[in-house]
């Protein structure tokens, strides 16, 4: 039995961290669902940017500028006409768990990330658009975002919040979900509405390669995640989760993004086998889930009470790392490096249709 089928056996979903039209029209994605039980995907604008840049879309792109449709809004239209294909893909998977599984992600602009009312529009229209019930709109978990994500919950579109580093971020998401619920509990609404809360792994490790000791290198994002774990099944079992369930809310999934191995001196599927645990979400990209179902382990499942993740941690501020203050400039960071690609991906655009047309 590949090593996909026994991590899904254990109650994590694998999702595919990738989509293009060419994947969809050559059944690649069919077969990751068919062969390496893949039940999900992600995007982001880097993903779309690279597929645009080697010619995937110039017909579609063609076709659209003729049309008079340009720049963001051609960028959406390919973008929402792949993911309704994939959202498509996954739907038996999405009615067979009653909303649990089987979603894909489609990104927000970013450059709305300090306009908490014009984000909730966007992800309103964009949810919309698409058509599908299992589509998330993807917001930063940012301290900009938050107001943004507990809005959009409320007004009933799923989120997939992105973007999260440590516990406290999370907690952050977590909280932002819950309120969400809560005003929908008052008004009287439905209480369910999906979201997941992704956490970046594979960012820890390069940011200290070069200033933790050769026994502490690429156990810092397992550190972390552990943590999260911890602060993830705390928040399930406390009260005020407790009472939005018996309402009849769902918990918002943790989901392990960024999982692909940066140190290649390190085990490709260090962040799949290093993270398996029940009821949360690992997305791979190609490479790293191919490697998983070739080659993958598991080697147990991270403990619900954070085992010895104190001990871990209290080793790297010994070598001298700040993890809280890390976690923010992670974040910090992260954001910028959104817009900078949202920036590259609308150029890609300009330069595409014009090389097209």
């Amino acid at each position: 039995m590949p090593a996909t089928k026994d991590l899904h056996d254990l109650g994590q979903s694998l999702w595919l961290d990738n989509i293009t039209r060419k994947m969809l029209d050559d059944g690649v994605i069919q077969r990751y669902v068919d062969e390496y039980s893949v039940t999900g995907l992600t995007s982001n604008p880097s993903i779309f940017d690279k597929a645009i840049g080697g010619g995937a879309y110039d017909d579609a792109i063609r076709e659209k500028a003729a049309a008079g449709t340009e720049g963001e809004a051609l960028f959406f239209e390919l973008a929402i006409e792949d993911l309704r294909r994939a959202a498509d893909l996954f739907l038996g998977v999405h009615e067979r768990t009653e909303g649990v599984d089987g979603w894909v992600s489609l990104e927000v602009s970013p450059e709305l990330a300090y306009d908490t009312e014009a984000t909730v529009a966007a992800a309103a229209d964009l949810h919309a658009r698409a058509g599908r019930k299992n589509l998330f709109i993807k917001i930063p978990g940012t301290p900009e975002g938050l107001p943004a994500i507990e809005a959009t919950i409320a007004a009933g579109v799923p989120v997939n919040v992105t973007l999260l580093f440590d516990a406290d971020q999370y907690r952050a998401a977590a909280d932002a979900y819950m309120k969400g619920i809560e005003r929908r509990l008052e008004a009287g609404q439905p209480l369910q509405v999906g979201c997941v809360a992704s956490v970046f792994m594979s960012r820890w490790d390069k940011a200290v390669a070069d200033v933790v000791p050769d026994d502490l290198r690429n156990q810092l994002a397992l550190a972390v995640g552990l943590d999260v774990y911890r602060a993830y099944r705390e928040v399930l079992d406390s009260e005020r989760w407790q009472r939005l369930e018996g309402e009849g809310a769902r918990p918002q999934r943790l989901l392990w993004a960024s999982t692909s191995t940066k140190d290649p001196t390190a085990p490709d599927t260090l962040f799949v086998t290093g993270l398996a645990s029940p009821n949360t979400i690992n997305t791979m990209p190609d490479e790293t889930l191919e490697a998983f179902h070739d080659h993958g382990t598991l080697d147990g499942v991270l403990p619900a009470d954070g085992g010895d993740v104190d001990a871990r941690l209290a080793a790297f501020a010994a070598a001298g790392v700040d993890v809280k203050a890390l976690a923010a400039k992670l974040q910090a960071d992260g954001a910028q490096a959104f817009v900078d690609s949202w920036h590259d991906l609308l150029k890609r655009i300009v330069e595409q249709t014009g090389a097209v047309t």
